[in-house]
């Protein structure tokens, strides 16, 4: 056996390696919540901030699953798109023909700052996250519940506890994986909740880049931000025959849209059926008062 395998095996030696590297001594630790993952530790982060426990927190995700076990377990529960043939067009969200998700990997961390502390230094400030919520379906441990009814509750939590109006909130960084169940259920519960607001776009990041399960929230929390700092919103490809449910109105289709955004939303949801809803806004000195 390797002397590193018990150390390098438990999730938490990421974040303590960068610590020994950075010498950062406050709060560090890892958090599994499947898919959600991301999203749990950037809530995390910021409760100790707004709890006087820190005044800097790196948080995110980072993942590397496709491996031979990695594949095959999900394999096994049928989550995968099994388009081999035409990988390029697997990962489908809302379209007719999706069949399941891609896997994808990679990694995302936001630097988050207490605001004061951040115009101390001088630092660039690239958005304001204003908040966020998580809730369990308490429902199945792959299957989304049938009704939304943990989705709806998360994304209303996390408006109230941020204390923004849903009619402000016009850009939504959808979870959207491309599996038969989970993309309609997020959709109609978006609807019920935003689908009044004239402005309102969703795309989902995954369409390009795949699922990268613990990974995703943090990097769909970079592309938020990106469209809030660029008023870009990101294609949403291959929805070549949407659900007749879906408004290609609202979804962002091929082409990237122009958006100047007010509120952006981002959800990631996990299986154990654990959701996750943060809420970022561009940045502007009035916000303060």
């Amino acid at each position: 056996m390797n002397p590193f395998c018990v150390p390098f095996a438990t999730t938490n030696m990421g974040s303590a390696m960068l610590a020994m590297d950075l010498g950062w001594m406050g709060p560090n630790y890892s958090i599994s919540t499947a898919c959600a993952t991301s999203n749990f530790c950037i809530l995390s982060a910021a409760n100790h901030i707004l709890r006087g426990e820190a005044d800097v927190m790196l948080s995110g995700g980072s993942d590397s699953a496709i491996i031979p076990i990695g594949l095959g377990g999900f394999i096994a529960c049928r989550s995968l798109s099994q388009k081999n043939d035409t990988p390029q067009k697997a990962s489908r969200p809302w379209d007719v023909d999706r069949d399941g998700f891609v896997m994808g990997e990679g990694a995302g961390v936001l630097l988050l700052e207490e605001l004061e502390h951040a115009k101390k230094r001088g630092a660039t400030i690239y958005a304001e996250f204003l908040g966020g919520s998580s809730t369990c379906d308490a429902y199945h441990m792959t299957e989304p519940h049938p009704e939304g009814a943990g989705v709806l509750l998360c994304i209303e939590k996390a408006l109230a506890q941020a204390g923004v109006r849903k009619e402000d909130v016009n850009y939504v960084n959808a979870h959207a994986t491309s599996t038969r169940a989970g993309d309609l259920q997020e959709y109609k519960a978006l609807m019920r909740i935003f689908g009044q607001n004239p402005e309102l776009k969703v795309n989902s990041t995954k369409s390009m880049i795949g699922h990268l399960l613990g990974a995703a929230g943090a990097v769909e929390a970079v592309a938020t931000i990106q469209a809030i700092r660029t008023g870009w919103v990101h294609p949403t490809i291959n929805v070549d025959n949407p659900e007749k449910e879906i408004d290609m109105n609202i979804v962002v289709g091929a082409q990237k849209e122009r958006l100047n955004i007010k509120v952006a939303l981002s959800n990631s949801f996990g299986f154990g059926g654990h959701n996750s809803s943060i809420l970022f806004a561009p940045y502007v000195e009035s916000n303060e008062n």
